[in-house]
């Protein structure tokens, strides 16, 4: 109790000093955003941007086996990727298309997504320093398959999935880096988000972290709950590390949840103070803003006036750091960075450019603007499409900035590579969009004539665009990248003797400007006009050198095709319903949403796993068992429940034997139809449907229907009903032996559809996945035995 104590006036702390940073910050933000809404600036690309590309779509949705930590199990569940990339697991797919809640709600930030189980214990063994791990020590987690899928994070609860197939993994692994990536991302806006990014940055060089940071990763407020347990989570291992017992698995698991109950927790704390803190700041911009507005000359002398004096005391030191530590590697760093992403840039241009060639070869076999307009559906969201976009990411994760990370305190390449992937995204979707807006406005009137010419003429427009603008984002990128590597460096080595006498700098401001002009940020900026130069000079020159088919600074495109920016304001085309406008499909306005990424089709498999009865639930993928328990993994398994479903399924509908002596010559094994009734001794009349014969012995007797029907009639009746209440005592007990029943529920799950259709006759009744269900409590088994038993009853009762 008292290190929760402890840990939670620790989280006060550091959310009230970033409170304060922020504050400032946020002033300071709202001046640039309004200096540059005046000022203007910048450069216009060539190619049109998409405003909402994702509106009506889904990412994937697909069937994995997850594992339920609660009891140690593997379930199937149905996992829907929604356009927010947030990853919803569902029971079934019935239940997402009822809307009913989900069972879990992934947000990927943070995370890493493995698919190899040695990887994924590596990072484990290292969450706990002091406690190694044996060379054969075996994971907590038995994966079911070979295909394992896993999404890890430094703070909060791991996920374990698994699949199939190769096939599978590698499509749901390329999902999940898309969803990673994307989340990691998260929102920006011009004012909150540059505060926000500044505070944080301030905060952690005020603690002495200069350099990047890997978990400024989703949200404001789960890069708050970060730097919260960037100090915290040290500390709470180093009093809690020495207290777990047990096994060095038990150790991890019990530490991983007491990490992520405390994550949890600390992210509770931020979301509410960051919006508190945004509410705050939000009520004073409008004073704000008409401040700046009536002073922005004034604003301006003053800093440009105290930048002057601040120069001179800065640039002789700046300068002879630059000299000696900087500059001798600008071009090794820079060459790190151009290598891998211009190579990544290039595949984007072939990916898209192949695209287009399987356009226009099923073009060319005839296919029409009906082919065309389905084709040109797909290709609008090849951006979004990790699968295939997977070959241009996985170009950019080869960046290496070995020997380079620890001189300038590179925490990971992983900020600038998820960053690359983002803006390859970007410009391919651009592409992407600029295409599909020009093809549509040659078409207008055109019949199917010369479709291959247009689309030729279409793509050689805009790869010329896509050049040139690829060539400016990389340029961009290279020089903030550079900024993001030297800056960080520059002033952890100069803030010790610049810090100091900043504070003569603040007579130099008049008090009206002080909340928008801060000599800490007068002083940063300073320090990155002394770098720029340089920087600017070394992309400069690598352009010049026309290495890695990067444009000079004077060749312009202006005006190139000045009609192009009007279809920008036009909306996206909706091939689906263009060339086909009844859209049978239904996929259309107001019909559902359209999905980025194909169903996985397995071979051999009719169709996609359509809830979690349909798959090999409890037999193909094996339940966790203790680690003590050696002996019981070397017996053979036997069956724990007294009943199958065969039972279940003769229970609801009764099968009557019957001996017949006088069996026909010649006879033989057979089932035929009979439409008759039987008057049973409580007055009652059943139905029965068919007849079958089973001759026993070498000889095959055939039996009528007519000589059953009778022999059936003298059955003894109660007999039968003795049997069957006999059966539901057995089936009670079996309710009452919980999470035991693992054949049954792999019975269950072998011969859903089967059951179902049995059911049907007395009842519909939803069978639930399993008997223990995905909350790790017993109340599922409670009712599906009582549902059991009362259908049973009922046959009882009718019998």
């Amino acid at each position: 109790g008292g290190d929760v104590r402890s840990c939670d006036l620790d989280s006060v702390d550091v959310m009230r000093e970033f409170g304060e940073t922020y504050q400032q910050q946020y002033a300071v933000a709202l001046f640039n955003s309004v200096r540059y809404e005046i000022e203007g600036g910048g450069t216009q690309s060539q190619l049109l941007h998409r405003k909402d590309p994702l509106v009506d779509r889904s990412i994937f949705s697909g069937n994995l086996f997850q594992y339920l930590e609660e009891n140690r199990k593997w379930r199937n569940r149905f996992v829907f990727v929604a356009s927010s990339y947030s990853i919803s697991l569902y029971e079934s797919k019935t239940a997402h298309d009822r809307s009913l809640h989900p069972k879990v709600t992934i947000n990927c930030a943070g995370y890493r997504a493995l698919k190899s189980m040695e990887e994924y214990m590596d990072l484990v063994n290292n969450s706990l320093p002091g406690v190694k791990a044996r060379p054969s020590s075996s994971p907590f987690v038995k994966c079911a398959t070979q295909f394992p899928l896993i999404l890890w994070h430094p703070y909060a609860r791991h996920h374990y999935f698994c699949v199939m197939t190769e096939k599978e993994q590698t499509k749901w692994h390329a999902v999940l880096q898309d969803c990673v990536r994307h989340t990691n991302n998260g929102e920006e806006t011009h004012v909150l988000t540059p505060a926000f990014t500044d505070a944080v940055r301030l905060h952690r060089q005020a603690k002495g972290h200069y350099g990047t940071w890997d978990m400024m990763c989703g949200g404001p407020p789960q890069i708050l709950a970060n730097l919260v347990m960037e100090t915290l989570h040290p500390e709470m291992r180093s009093l809690i590390a020495h207290r777990l017992k047990g096994k060095l698995q038990q150790k991890q698991r019990h530490w991983m949840l007491i990490s992520d109950a405390l994550y949890k927790q600390v992210l509770r704390h931020t979301r509410a103070h960051y919006e508190a803190l945004v509410q705050s700041c939000e009520v004073q911009r409008p004073a704000l803003d008409a401040g700046l507005r009536t002073d922005m000359d004034q604003i301006i002398a003053s800093k440009d006036h105290v930048q002057g004096k601040m120069r001179a005391l800065v640039l002789p030191r700046a300068e002879q750091l630059l000299l000696a530590s900087v500059k001798p590697y600008v071009d090794s760093i820079l060459e790190a960075l151009m290598e891998p992403t211009s190579r990544g840039f290039s595949e984007v241009r072939d990916v898209f450019s192949r695209e287009l060639v399987e356009v226009s070869k099923n073009t060319l076999n005839g296919g029409g603007k009906e082919l065309l307009g389905e084709q040109m559906e797909r290709l609008s969201m090849l951006a979004f499409h990790p699968v295939k976009m997977q070959s241009c990411y996985e170009e950019v994760e080869q960046l290496n900035l070995d020997g380079l990370q620890q001189r300038f305190d590179v925490s990971s390449p992983s900020v600038f590579v998820q960053r690359a992937q983002i803006l390859m995204r970007e410009q391919m979707d651009n592409a992407v969009y600029t295409f599909e807006q020009l093809l549509n406005q040659s078409l207008e009137g055109q019949g199917d004539e010369d479709l291959c010419k247009t689309i030729q003429k279409c793509e050689d427009r805009v790869l010329k665009k896509y050049d040139y603008d690829s060539s400016t984002v990389r340029k961009k990128f290279f020089r903030e990248a550079l900024l993001q590597i030297i800056i960080p460096y520059m002033l952890k080595h100069l803030s010790p003797s610049c810090t100091a006498e900043l504070p003569k700098f603040k007579e130099l401001i008049f008090e009206d400007f002080s909340r928008f002009l801060l000599v800490e940020n007068v002083f940063e900026e300073v320090v990155l006009h002394s770098v720029t130069k340089d920087i600017m000079m070394a992309v400069k020159e690598a352009a010049v050198q026309r290495r890695h088919n990067l444009y000079r600074d004077s060749m312009v495109l202006t005006n190139s095709d000045p009609n192009l920016h009007l279809l920008g304001e036009s909306p996206s085309v909706d091939w689906s319903t263009k060339f086909s406008p009844d859209d049978p499909e239904g996929e259309g306005e107001g019909g559902r949403r359209r999905q980025v990424v194909s169903m996985i089709q397995l071979d051999g498999v009719p169709l996609a796993y359509e809830s979690c009865m349909e798959v090999p639930g409890v037999e193909g993928i094996p339940e966790e068992e203790d680690d003590d328990d050696d002996e019981a993994r070397m017996l053979p398994r036997t069956p724990k429940s007294p009943d199958s479903v065969h039972e279940i399924r003769g229970l609801i509908n009764p099968v009557v034997e019957v001996e017949h002596p006088e069996a026909e010559e010649g006879g033989t094994n057979g089932t035929e139809p009979v439409s008759a009734t039987v008057l049973l001794e409580d007055g009652s009349v059943e139905e029965v449907r068919s007849v079958t014969t089973l001759v026993e012995g070498g000889d095959q007797r055939r039996v009528s229907p007519q000589d059953m029907m009778k022999r059936l009639m003298g059955k003894d009746r109660k007999q039968e009903v003795t049997d069957i209440e006999q059966a539901i005592q057995e089936i009670d007990l079996a309710v009452q032996e919980g999470g035991k029943d693992t054949d049954l529920e792999a019975d269950l799950g072998q011969t859903s559809s089967k059951t179902n259709e049995g059911l049907n006759e007395v009842g519909p009744q939803p069978i639930r996945n399993g008997l223990t269900g995905g909350d790790g409590n017993g109340e599922e088994v409670e009712n599906f035995g009582e549902k059991v038993a009362v259908q049973i009853s009922d046959v009882v009762c009718e019998i």
